[in-house]
C-alpha cells in the first residue's frame, strides 16, 4: 500500500485528534466517582469470605458514599460506609447508620475484614494459599 507523506501526515493528525479528544473526554469526569460501581466491586472481590455481603438497597446511594452490609464467617453483622477517604463500620446492623458509633477509616475492605473477622483472614489465607498450588501446577 503506497502512501503519500502528505496523506500519511494528514492520517496521524486526524489519529492523534481522535485519540486526544477521546482522553480529554476520559478524563472530564475522572475526579467523580460512582460509588454504588465501587461498592459491588468490593463485594465482589471479597464475597467469598464472608457469610453475606451486599450493597444497602435501603440507605442512599450517590457519588460520594455507599453502604454495604456484610455478614461475617462468625456471624457478625455490620453496615459499611464507602466513601473517598476509605471504608468504615457505621453499624452493628443492616441497613443502620448509628451515629454515635465512631470507627476508624481502613483504606481496603481487606484492611477492615481482617480488623473484624479472624475467620476472614483465615479464608483469605486458603484462597491464597490455594491460587498459589493452581499456579505451581499450571508451570509443571
Amino acid at each position: 500500500m503506497d502512501c503519500e507523506p502528505q496523506d500519511l501526515k494528514q492520517s496521524m493528525v486526524n489519529n492523534f485528534c481522535e485519540v486526544a479528544d477521546w482522553e480529554e473526554r476520559d478524563f472530564e469526569g475522572a475526579d467523580v466517582k460512582d460509588m454504588r460501581v465501587e461498592a459491588e466491586a468490593v463485594v465482589n472481590d471479597v464475597n467469598f469470605a464472608v457469610r453475606h455481603m451486599a450493597v444497602s438497597k435501603s440507605l442512599p446511594v450517590g457519588e460520594d458514599v455507599a453502604y454495604i452490609n456484610v455478614e461475617t464467617k462468625e456471624g457478625n453483622k455490620y453496615c459499611l460506609e464507602l466513601t473517598e477517604a476509605g471504608l468504615r463500620v457505621v453499624a452493628h446492623g443492616f441497613d443502620e447508620v448509628d451515629e454515635s458509633l465512631s470507627m476508624q477509616y481502613h483504606e481496603t475492605i481487606y484492611s477492615l475484614l481482617d480488623s473484624v473477622s479472624p475467620a476472614y483472614r483465615e479464608a483469605f489465607g486458603n484462597a491464597l494459599l490455594h491460587r498459589l498450588e493452581a499456579l505451581e501446577k499450571v508451570q509443571e
